[in-house]
């Protein structure tokens, strides 16, 4: 049945694109990214970056989605006939593909967690909770186990379809997750010696940063925007026809700025006041939350919410990325959907079962001095969604006449001709340039 899906309303779009930005990105990533690369620096690049180049990338995949109407190998193929351009959309194919490999590896220690914590057992003696974090994640058969359930719920959400599946499970939980925040924030500021973890988010220290620091927090702003792998083209190809697209933009963007600000609110006062590390990796969240939430009247009620949510918000990523893939293979013929849902499903633990293990059974293999799982993040986060985003970039100002980027962009918006000219030579010479002056720099060359 040849049948384009289209969401239902501008608040559905604008929740379930939010939802594909905010996931782990904000919430797991940017607080331990954050503490290994210097703290308030590097969230203040984190910001400049999303506004000055995410946010910029996000309307340039907007307008090629909207435009076309398709997904995003056939809307480059549309926009750029007889030419080699469809390759942007396989390289975000394949991006989302590896990246929800690991991905739902996370979502797997988030499944676990939760779990434990509807049996009541995850409040322990704030000491112990590194040393059970490990044995979690060296848990080679109960990983991957967690895996599999999480891209399960994936599969089921995404084989319903765009508004009876994705748009409907994100309009019920995506504000619930806001509120939860507000709730951790206050206990976790009212800790004792809070305000240093206030200051060291807040505070930028540049003497901290690196150059690898500022493509980390490049690749952040991609990562936590869902741009660079055109997962936002095939969302926005759902909107109708004459849809504004700056206001959706300018929402998403800002609250995935908020969320960013509320996670490390929450976790970087309760770090301080719990002596604990701020630069501890990926376990960084597993870590913090249950001691926050220790200290808290009903703690584990409301941790046992948070992870809901926190599960939740990780599955409204993992939706776009698996969307992406599905739309990509069906184009539109919605009787494929559930098979090949099934089908994309399967693989992508199959090729994530090497990330799940990465911290026991196969912790002895190192690339590059860092184990699978680490070494696959760092391929999309660092190499693949910056080169997904400068193809883009390139892409929008060379293949699509301005005169027409200037009709979708402003069509029933407020913005003029002026911004719209910002914009363009934003896309077209800053951050082309940005870009690859950042990339070259971490690399060593410049």
């Amino acid at each position: 049945m040849q049948h384009h899906e289209q969401w239902s309303s501008k608040i559905g779009f604008i929740l379930a694109a939010a939802g594909s930005a905010i996931g782990i990105g904000a919430i797991w990533k940017l607080p331990y990214v954050t503490g290994v690369s210097g703290g308030g620096a590097f969230f203040m690049l984190f910001i400049l970056f999303s506004l000055l180049i995410g946010f910029p990338l996000l309307l340039a995949e907007f307008v090629i989605g909207k435009s076309t109407q398709k997904e995003a190998i056939s809307a480059y193929r549309a926009l750029a006939p007889n030419t080699k351009w469809h390759w942007v959309g396989k390289i975000g194919v394949f991006t989302s593909f590896l990246l929800l490999s690991f991905y739902s590896v996370i979502g797997g220690w988030i499944v676990i967690y939760f779990v434990k914590g509807l049996f009541g057992d995850i409040i322990y003696d704030s000491a112990q909770y590194s040393q059970v974090f490990g044995d979690t994640i060296s848990n080679p058969g109960l990983t991957v186990l967690a895996q599999g359930v999480f891209l399960m719920i994936t599969v089921y959400v995404v084989a319903k379809g765009v508004q009876q599946g994705i748009e409907k499970a994100t309009k019920i939980l995506m504000p619930a997750l806001f509120i939860l925040f507000v709730v951790l924030i206050v206990r976790s500021l009212t800790l004792d010696n809070a305000i240093e973890g206030v200051k060291f988010f807040l505070s930028p220290d540049f003497s901290n940063i690196k150059s690898e620091s500022i493509l980390f927090a490049l690749g952040q702003s991609f990562f936590s925007l869902s741009v660079g792998v055109s997962v936002m083209v095939t969302y926005s190809s759902y909107l109708p026809r004459r849809s504004n697209l700056i206001q959706p933009a300018i929402s998403i963007v800002s609250m995935n700025l908020v969320i960013a600000l509320l996670a490390g609110l929450a976790i970087f006062p309760a770090v301080f006041s719990l002596g604990l590390e701020p630069a501890e990796g990926p376990g960084l969240l597993f870590v913090v939350l249950p001691s926050v939430f220790e200290h808290i009247f009903f703690g584990e009620f409301f941790l046992v919410c948070f992870l809901a949510l926190f599960l939740f918000a990780t599955l409204t990523s993992a939706f776009s990325m698996l969307e992406i893939i599905v739309a990509s293979i069906i184009k539109d013929d919605e009787d494929k959907r559930r098979k090949y849902s099934v089908i994309m499903g399967a693989l992508i633990f199959i090729v994530g079962v090497p990330s799940a293990l990465s911290y026991s059974s196969l912790s002895h293999i190192s690339i590059f001095g860092l184990n699978i799982f680490d070494a696959a993040d760092y391929l999309v986060s660092n190499i693949l969604l910056p080169i997904g985003a400068l193809l883009i970039a390139i892409f929008v100002p060379l293949k699509i006449r301005k005169k027409v980027l200037q009709t979708e962009l402003l069509e029933g918006s407020r913005f003029g001709k002026t911004a719209f000219n910002i914009w363009y030579y934003i896309v077209r010479y800053l951050i082309p340039i940005v870009i690859v002056v950042v990339f070259l720099d971490a690399i060593g060359i410049i």
